[in-house]
């Protein structure tokens, strides 16, 4: 019973209820499900559109930076983000001469503290990857026949191949006119309604309701797994609320693991204990608010990844273990154990 229409959207007329295509035709609806995902940004930086400079989006993407990135090759990565470490990491097994350049201060800086995207960067430095910080491209240039690409520290790095991994932005252009109100992404309730009548969102396209409270684009894929099931559940008839997306990240940066859940920056009303060993590259951060644990950064360590999610979604309360795990806290697994079976 399933009708498959290729095309593009180009609009929507929300008082016929109908979705417009490009190049004229229509598809009218009952409930319309958007999910159209997020594109790549490009920087406003001279020289993107050289060949020789890709993203890493789609497979001819994959397919033109498989050729280009041999073993001993130059390789610039622009942005060391999420997405980027996932494409370090693919490009250091292929034994690249690998620099990386990222604008804010320290790698993975929507995932990781300053302390723990600062080891990240130790971490790659000590594995032959040049890493600069706190550093913008200027220009991809050309000089002797290969790509060269400029920073605002004053260096430039020769390169055979430029990955660009700047971020994604969500794909909502076409709803302009339509009153439906967005932000970063569509705005959608706990039910994943958007503000027009028999319209859902999912997905990275939507900026819905958070662990925290708030309302966000997570562009990671539990959380557009989940949009995905509650909003077939209401538009099926079967009112479900969504207690709301727990942002979470596992990244493996070249053998390196590291793990954000929650609130994993604190703030205001927060606590925080921290257990640090810098020659080890291990650190871990648990933030609290009163004696529930509301967020956690770990790096070097993938045995209480579960346990600290359990601890966060549950909204556990920890009572008396929250004062030892201020002291100490790698003693996560035992305050798990101690109210798993209390």
């Amino acid at each position: 019973g399933i009708t498959y229409r290729q095309g593009r959207a180009a609009g929507i007329d929300v008082k016929a209820g109908k979705v417009l295509l490009e190049g004229g035709g229509e598809q009218p609806y009952d409930k319309l499900l958007i999910a159209t995902g997020a594109s790549p940004i490009k920087p406003p930086v001279p020289g993107l559109d050289r060949p020789g400079v890709h993203h890493c989006w789609t497979l001819d993407d994959c397919r033109e930076i498989e050729k280009l990135a041999q073993k001993g090759s130059e390789v610039v990565l622009m942005g060391a983000g999420f997405i980027g470490c996932i494409i370090l990491e693919a490009l250091v097994e292929r034994g690249v001469k690998l620099t990386v350049v990222e604008a804010l201060d320290r790698m993975v800086p929507r995932m990781m503290n300053e302390t723990a995207g600062t080891l990240i960067k130790d971490w790659c430095q000590a594995k032959g990857i040049t890493v600069h910080t706190s550093t913008k491209v200027t220009e991809v240039g050309e000089q002797d026949g290969r790509l060269a690409v400029a920073m605002d520290n004053g260096e430039t790095a020769s390169a055979d191949l430029v990955v660009v991994a700047a971020g994604v932005k969500s794909n909502i252009g076409f709803i302009d006119g339509t009153g439906m109100k967005a932000e970063q992404g569509i705005l959608v309730d706990e039910f994943l309604r958007t503000s027009a009548d028999n319209i859902y969102a999912a997905g990275d396209c939507a900026q819905g309701p958070d662990f925290g409270g708030g309302f966000n684009v997570h562009a990671i894929q539990p959380t557009s797994t989940e949009h995905g099931r509650f909003a077939a559940l209401n538009m099926a008839g079967k009112v479900t609320p969504y207690r709301g997306s727990l942002q979470m990240n596992v990244l493996d940066t070249a053998g390196l693991i590291s793990t954000s859940f929650g609130d994993w920056e604190g703030g205001d009303g927060t606590e925080s204990a921290e257990a640090l060993d810098r020659d080890r590259f291990k650190y871990l951060r648990l933030n609290f608010k009163d004696d529930v644990l509301v967020g956690a950064l770990s790096l070097g360590r993938t045995d209480h990844m579960g346990v600290l999610r359990g601890l966060i979604q549950n909204r556990t309360p920890l009572g008396i273990w929250k004062a030892r795990l201020m002291d100490d806290p790698h003693r996560i697994m035992e305050a798990y154990v101690a109210h798993a079976y209390a």
